[in-house]
């Protein structure tokens, strides 16, 4: 193998045709340093390439067309056609034409990586609106992801440098987001984020804090009864295998910066995670599916209907989710390469002697 075919293969799905993933992917790899670090291959039509292709004017996009995935050409940009057929395209307008094909191209690229054509996947943004169906019964790319590859369990991570926010729920509505708060999966969530901050992200001893459900983390039991009967047993439970602190209230961990501490915070729902986190990360961060035997990244925002095919996309955090992927596959080779034949076995009683790195925070600080 010479060294351009031992550049990780990038697969690149296009999201909503008619959302801002199509102008993300033409700016991004508009960069050919790119093609330094990856191969891409973006899963789409030559068509829909070339109608974007006119309203970034400024830009010199070339590609190679291909039909077969053995039939990559290391050297340059490649696009795989997923259809042949004309697609009619609206900028900025929900259709379900626009959703039909965003999923086309989703299933063919993560089926690709699935069989391990390609080794990662960048994943455009789609509208839950025209996506779910009876044929697409799945609430985003996350839960889709979880069912092809056949894992009990997944978590949302989003990531930005050293700042990385775990989700115990995801797209469910608020009135049903405590249902989710469960001991079960609470540890499942912090078994997958602690085994994939060690394996893909390179730490060797994690520290994840855990917030609460309620106002100032329940005030034991004051306003809420799910911190002291459910979060706190179940974070007793995980130190059995890695180091998990808290709960922790909510506004005070993020707005006094204690999040810089750890090295991942999960969260109970959606909005508790990802407002903070958007609003720190200032459009860099990236969304990361931890669990997975495969690598998948997206960038962290939507389809962006009211700016498509306006040339005003940012492609900031796009770049990103493509650099995250390139780095977490290359950790996760080199941390296998480095278990492979390991120089002697850690046992439980060497472990029961390593001290814990004492964290002075109080769960209760308002």
């Amino acid at each position: 193998m010479n060294a351009q075919q031992q550049k990780p293969i990038i697969g690149i799905s296009i999201g909503d045709l008619n959302g801002i993933g199509t102008e993300l992917v033409i700016k991004t790899l508009n960069d050919h340093r790119l093609l330094e670090l990856c191969t891409p291959v973006i899963f789409a039509s030559n068509k829909v390439i070339n109608f974007y292709r006119k309203s970034v004017p400024d830009i010199n996009f070339s590609y190679q067309s291909i039909k077969e995935l053995n039939r990559v050409n290391y050297k340059q940009i490649n696009i795989f056609n997923c259809w042949e057929e004309e697609v009619g395209i609206t900028p900025g307008q929900l259709s379900d034409i626009g959703g039909k094909y965003a999923i086309k191209s989703l299933t063919v690229a993560a089926q690709a990586l699935k069989e391990g054509k390609i080794n990662g996947l960048v994943t455009a943004p789609i509208h839950k609106k025209n996506t779910h169906s009876q044929e697409f019964n799945y609430t985003g790319h996350t839960p889709y992801l979880k069912h092809i590859f056949g894992v009990q369990d997944v978590a949302m991570l989003m990531v930005a440098g050293n700042f990385r926010v775990g989700l115990l729920s995801e797209h469910v509505p608020i009135n049903e987001a405590a249902k989710y708060v469960t001991r079960e999966n609470i540890l499942s969530k912090l078994n997958i984020i602690n085994n994939s901050l060690i394996k893909d992200f390179g730490i060797d001893k994690p520290k994840v804090a855990v917030l609460g459900l309620n106002p100032h983390a329940g005030d034991e039991g004051l306003i809420g009864r799910e911190e002291e009967e459910i979060i706190k047993p179940a974070i007793k439970d995980a130190r059995h295998f890695m180091l998990a602190m808290g709960p922790y209230s909510a506004d005070a961990f993020f707005a006094r910066r204690q999040y810089e501490k750890f090295d991942a915070v999960l969260a109970m729902y959606h909005d508790q995670g990802l407002i903070p986190f958007k609003s720190l990360a200032i459009g860099e961060g990236v969304n990361y599916t931890a669990g997975l035997p495969a690598v998948r990244t997206s960038p962290d925002h939507g389809t962006a209907f009211d700016i498509a095919g306006k040339n005003k996309a940012d492609h900031t955090s796009f770049l990103t989710a493509i650099f995250e992927c390139i780095d977490i596959i290359e950790r996760r080779s080199t941390y296998a390469e480095s278990h492979r034949n390991p120089v002697k076995k850690v046992t439980p009683a060497i472990l029961a002697n390593v001290e814990d790195e004492k964290i002075e925070i109080d769960p209760n600080e308002e």
